[in-house]
């Protein structure tokens, strides 16, 4: 039986999402990341909420639990998925797919804005002619870009997935992405979303399938965070690459 839902996770707060905030706080050009974007953990934060999120599957209808779990490589995501399948005591496939990682920001990696700013201005004036969702840095991606990976998982996981209920666990842009692609939405109205209600670190939404709806998809949940409120931990809104130039790692 092909997949009829998706529950997405965005990772937990990661060490990159903190030093990114403190660049920003001290009004600093260089985000003192602690690895290459590809290896950067979660926090102690970050795991605290992946575990949440586990306490929260396991207290799903065992209708409603996902049967396999696709993410993204880069090690916050993996470990977001791995503590909470530890949690719910559940043993499920863990699909590795490099299409779900992070957005490449190119050569503006490890700068903020002000970074940005003073190492490569061109750049800063492109992209606010541009707009962040179809501007590409050198040698990175837009938003648009990320959209084409996106469409092409969910193709797959539509097709292909032999499981019913699919968790996915990946990045705020990527998450994004799958609702702008399932609610086919425009450039205008994600850039309003992501605006409007920024994704939280380990924050939950939902798709079914619709065959009535024009992408074959609905978002049912966006921006879930009440599994965190519940166990009294701390919920973080902090933006990674794809929300502000230089903002850190998502």
């Amino acid at each position: 039986m092909p997949a009829r839902s998706l529950i997405l996770v965005r990772h937990g707060q990661s060490e990159g999402n903190v030093a990114a905030e403190s660049a920003q706080r001290d009004r600093l050009e260089r985000i003192a990341v602690p690895a290459r974007d590809p290896d950067v953990e979660l926090s102690e934060l970050g795991r605290e909420q992946a575990t949440a999120v586990g306490r929260w599957l396991s207290d799903l209808p065992e209708g409603e639990r996902p049967s396999i779990v696709w993410t993204s490589p880069y090690r916050r995501a993996r470990e977001t998925a791995e503590i909470t399948l530890q949690v719910a005591e559940t043993e499920l496939k863990l699909r590795v797919d490099e299409r779900l990682r992070d957005r490449d920001m190119g050569i503006t990696d490890m700068l903020t804005a002000a970074g940005i700013r003073a190492k490569y201005p061109e750049e800063a004036e492109r992209r606010e002619w541009i707009g962040k969702f179809y501007y590409r840095p050198p040698g990175g991606e837009s938003w648009a870009d990320v959209a084409q990976r996106v469409r092409a998982v969910l193709t797959d996981i539509a097709n292909t997935e032999r499981q019913e209920r699919v968790m996915v666990t990946a990045h705020d842009v990527v998450i994004l992405m799958f609702t702008y692609v399932a609610e086919g939405l425009d450039e205008e109205a994600v850039l309003e979303r992501s605006r409007r209600e920024p994704l939280k670190n380990a924050a939950i939404c939902r798709l079914s399938r619709d065959e009535e709806s024009p992408t074959g998809w609905v978002v049912d949940d966006y921006n879930i965070d009440t599994h965190l409120r519940e166990l009294g931990v701390e919920v973080t809104q902090q933006p990674g690459a794809s929300d502000e130039v230089g903002a850190g790692r998502g």
